[in-house]
């Protein structure tokens, strides 16, 4: 089995801490620039783990306010 490209490890984790209750519904995530610190990578690599967020349905943006965790995530 080929190893996960980083940004589907970053998404991974955050489905598994929304799922699992650590963001509820209605959440804000933390910002890119700290996402980027806590898991050691790139914007770019954040941009694509979002992206995988919210085409799971798991989060909306809100542009210029940030990154929330839809209400049925669970």
């Amino acid at each position: 089995m080929p190893r996960q490209q980083r940004y589907e490890e970053v998404a991974d984790d955050l489905t598994t801490k929304i799922r699992g209750g650590e963001y509820p519904p209605g959440a804000k995530l933390p910002s890119r620039a700290q996402l980027c610190e806590i898991y050691d990578v790139s914007e770019s690599v954040v941009e694509k783990a979002m992206w995988i967020l919210r085409r799971e349905g798991l989060t909306e943006t809100l542009p210029g306010v940030g990154v929330f965790v839809v209400g049925d995530a669970g």
